[in-house]
């Protein structure tokens, strides 16, 4: 297994919300390969999964791993717990006021990034190897720009999500955080049947750069480093990308508010998520089906882009993470994915490298491949790593 060895970094606070039992963790310890921890969305067994929620805690102790969480363990992963998260995994920020948040290493005072907070901390604290996080709309590609390790959200379809809650969703995808790209693509390996070797990219291949919304110090820091990079660029347009990204929303709300409106009824929802789940509740059906229709549109248009370069490029966030004392309006946070979620809608696979701007501040390096080639993907975000230099915090700064 190529990848790093396990850490004995500790644990940050609010970070680890259910630890292995002791006869579990010696079992665990006697596994071969790297420690690795799971988002309080994933069921682990023998452990209740409460995905950040009072309204969860009476719940049973899952009775079998997720398919994802066994294929680590038989491939020799050590697992050793369970990472909190944005409650019910409805949100932007990782702010959890019921089960606590997170402490962003690397930039304390900013927020860490949401869904997959505990996961992207766990990773960028040097505490683990490997984390898994979900993305419904950027839920692992956002915290780990936010924390500064590396992310990927697959293909949709390509990494089971049995056992994972929601039990359905036409967006959300199990993806892996990691400190380096070879932890990266070993997890992968096992998560994913059929993922083959990287491929050997070819000395012409392209990176189209997508023209977008953002600060300028992000803009820029992502057009540097792919100048540095020496690689062909060619610029993009995706005249549906902003469309995208509401088109995401409302599919979000309808399929969040369809799985978890008996919990939004119990009245044990933080009031922040639920006022998220009042309002997700009105979406109207046209506009669900007018989500859709775009997303067929603009999935055939990112495709198009495709058959032209090899990977696309773009910031991860459109500006840096915001500090946690002005994030407490969680809906205006949303548009901490307005970059992220597009890809989303569409089920390509996407990445986010570690990247920050000129003043230190993180915005991360987004890259996006064609639907079902991970594989490539992985391969050209390996490539830009090895020439940039990019590295994940991994623990520097504890």
């Amino acid at each position: 297994m190529n990848a790093s060895t396990p850490s004995t970094h500790p644990f940050p606070p609010h970070c680890l919300v259910a630890a292995l039992p002791p006869g579990a963790r010696a079992s665990a310890a006697a596994a071969s390969g790297p420690a690795f921890v799971v988002k309080d969305t994933l069921d682990v067994a023998g452990q209740p999964t409460r995905a950040g929620s009072a309204a969860l805690a009476d719940a049973a102790p899952a009775t079998h791993h997720a398919e994802v969480v066994q294929r680590l363990v038989d491939a020799g992963w050590q697992l050793l717990g369970k990472t909190t998260l944005h409650e019910l995994a409805f949100g932007t920020t990782g702010i959890n006021h019921h089960a606590g948040t997170p402490l962003n290493p690397a930039w304390p005072e900013r927020v860490p990034g949401g869904s997959s907070s505990g996961s992207a901390v766990a990773v960028a604290s040097g505490a683990v190897a490997l984390a898994l996080g979900t993305d419904t709309g950027g839920s692992v590609r956002t915290p780990a720009a936010c924390c500064g390790v590396f992310g990927l959200k697959p293909s949709f379809g390509r990494v089971s999500r049995a056992g994972v809650m929601p039990a359905r969703s036409s967006l959300d995808c199990v993806g892996p955080f990691a400190a380096d790209m070879a932890t990266l693509v070993a997890a992968m390996q096992a998560l994913c049947p059929g993922f083959g070797d990287l491929p050997a990219l070819p000395a012409d291949w392209r990176i189209g750069l997508v023209d977008v919304a953002a600060d300028a110090a992000a803009r820029d820091a992502v057009t540097t480093a792919l100048a540095r990079a020496g690689q062909p660029v060619r610029p993009v347009q995706l005249s549906g990308f902003d469309a995208a990204y509401e088109a995401g929303l409302k599919i979000i709300q309808r399929e969040t508010w369809a799985a978890c409106q008996h919990l939004w009824r119990s009245g044990r929802v933080g009031a922040d998520v639920a006022l998220r789940l009042e309002r997700a509740s009105h979406t109207r059906d046209d506009e669900v089906a007018a989500a859709e229709a775009l997303r067929r549109v603009f999935s055939a248009e990112v495709d198009a882009a495709l058959q032209h370069c090899t990977v696309l490029a773009l910031p991860t966030l459109a500006s840096p993470p915001p500090r946690l004392a002005d994030a407490a309006d969680t809906l205006a946070a949303v548009a901490m994915t307005r970059l992220v979620r597009p890809f989303n809608l569409t089920g390509h696979p996407a990445i986010s490298l570690p990247l920050n701007r000129a003043d230190g501040l993180p915005v991360g390096l987004q890259l996006v491949g064609r639907h079902g080639d991970d594989e490539t993907l992985c391969a050209a975000a390996q490539a830009l790593t090895e020439r940039l230099g990019l590295r994940a915090v991994s623990g520097a700064t504890q």
